[in-house]
């Protein structure tokens, strides 16, 4: 069985805790159709990154004031779009079973909405460390979401493994010197392989902590469908 030992995690909310695609494409859909653009392609654009830094590249010509009012909408319209969000596979169970202290959820989304999100789907009660698009300046692909993941549980990035699902965030936990679960939750793996993921799964139900970690470690017991040939031995 593969293994995986670190000593902490970080770990991605949209697509990897929570599935909200279904809200957050009907949102970025309406806005994509009030601006003329194409939802498909929005939609995909704005994947794995803060809602902010998509609608400067969506809209370049637009004032900075324009930007915020925008991402204000934003975030109102996805609050308010929580019918069908709800917890993936193995979330909960990982959650609770890895000591508060040695695991940061580390999200694109802003405070309020990731707050939303967590409690709607009963995750909240499991979280003790929080990074969200409200304590950074540079969202993912930049290094800094995930570098502010680790100093919140004191652990140097390189000890830490992030669980992504998105090529932005995994090409963020490689530049800040951790290793990258990816799951295909909503990305094909080939991205995933060329954004740098060092292991791919299927969901968080594929990981299970071990009742023999050494001290001061999580020892994760890999199991994934027969066919997957990217997992690579402990490290």
């Amino acid at each position: 069985m593969t293994q995986v030992l670190c000593g902490g995690l970080l770990v991605d909310m949209d697509g990897v805790l929570v599935d909200s695609t279904p809200a957050v494409a009907r949102v970025w859909s309406r806005w994509a159709s009030k601006h003329n653009m194409d939802p498909e392609y929005v939609v995909e654009f704005a994947h794995g990154r803060t809602s902010l830094a998509s609608l400067r590249e969506l809209l370049p010509q637009a004032e900075p004031a324009a930007h915020l009012a925008e991402n204000q909408w934003m975030e109102r319209a996805e609050i308010e779009d929580i019918a069908d969000v709800v917890a993936l596979p193995g979330a909960k169970q990982l959650l609770a079973a890895v000591p508060p202290g040695r695991l940061t959820v580390v999200t694109s989304a802003t405070r309020p909405l990731a707050e939303v999100r967590l409690r709607v789907t009963h995750l909240w009660e499991h979280v003790a460390h929080l990074v969200t698009a409200s304590d950074i300046q540079r969202g993912k692909p930049d290094p800094e979401p995930y570098l502010r993941g680790a100093a919140a549980i004191r652990l140097a990035p390189q000890d830490c493994v992030v669980i992504e699902d998105a090529p932005s965030g995994t090409r963020s936990g490689k530049a800040a010197g951790c290793r990258v679960l990816a799951v295909r939750t909503t990305t094909g793996d080939e991205p995933l392989l060329v954004a740098g993921a060092d292991w791919i799964v299927n969901d968080c139900s594929s990981l299970r902590l071990s009742s023999v970690s050494p001290p001061g470690k999580l020892l994760f017991e890999v199991t994934d469908d027969p066919h997957n040939r990217r997992l690579p031995k402990m490290r």
